[in-house]
């Protein structure tokens, strides 16, 4: 089987939450996959060194430093992108992430939860996912092929202890992502699509600070018997980027180890 089935040759995509964990393994999977990507984030250093390493290993990738929820930075960085390639193929909506005044401990009044904390993380996972597709979807909505990729989790369908917040919002981002896949197959055909990958428990460098014990208790109860990587999560970007999965949309695909099997 061609090694190229997965190709990103010649398409444009720009990665919200570039300069984070995950948002690096993606872009440097697209990247590898062929396509220019924008690096898009708040860190303009973080973006930078990133930009150079991906150009330097021979693939195409251009710093957007812009803030998610803001309509004039993501606008800017949209006209960016066309202007110097004329078209965006892809969008993938990486930015997000939990607070800790978003977070429930097992001793706090279930009746006095922080509601600024929670509005907090909703605006950041929820709104910080549908702005960016606003703006950057008028703009595939052109394209002969595009894919939007949304990020949700497996706490949008399973009961973790403590993110309420975070599990939320990434339930309100799975309903988005059926919501408006069948409203563009209404208006675009099969032109512009989207789709969500829901990560389970992966293993980052934040996660080697925590006690083995628990972590260790948390790859026992996975299927497979281990955390995932952020590479394992790219991959599955890849795929629902690329015109492979041209007859997928508005599904949330697990990418788990079979943890919510």
């Amino acid at each position: 089987m061609s090694s190229e089935i997965f190709s990103l040759e010649g398409k444009v995509i720009v990665v919200t939450g570039a300069t984070g964990i995950l948002g690096g393994a993606f872009i440097e999977a697209i990247a590898q996959a062929g396509a220019v990507v924008g690096v898009l984030g708040r860190n303009e250093q973080v973006a930078n060194e990133r930009v150079e390493k991906i150009n330097a290993a021979g693939g195409k990738a251009v710093a957007l430093i812009a803030d998610i929820l803001d309509e004039k930075q993501l606008t800017a960085a949209a006209n960016t992108m066309v202007d110097l390639y004329g078209k965006i193929d892809g969008l993938v909506n990486a930015a997000g992430g939990n607070m800790p005044e978003a977070i429930v401990q097992p001793g706090d009044d279930l009746f006095s939860l922080n509601m600024e904390g929670l509005q907090k993380v909703m605006n950041l996972n929820l709104f910080g996912t549908l702005l960016p597709t606003q703006i950057f979807g008028a703009i595939m909505a052109k394209s002969p092929k595009a894919s939007i990729v949304n990020i949700s989790s497996v706490s949008a369908t399973t009961a973790l202890t403590r993110v309420l917040g975070y599990s939320l919002a990434k339930s309100a981002i799975d309903a988005y992502t059926r919501w408006f896949a069948v409203e563009l197959a209404a208006r675009y055909g099969d032109q512009i699509r989207m789709n969500a990958i829901a990560p389970g428990f992966i293993e980052t460098e934040m996660t080697g600070k925590l006690d083995e014990t628990i972590v260790q208790n948390w790859r026992d109860s996975i299927p497979l018997k281990r955390g995932g990587t952020p590479k394992d999560i790219a991959n599955a970007c890849v795929f629902l980027a690329s015109d492979m999965s041209s007859y997928i949309t508005g599904q949330t695909l697990s990418v788990d180890g079979g943890m919510l099997t």
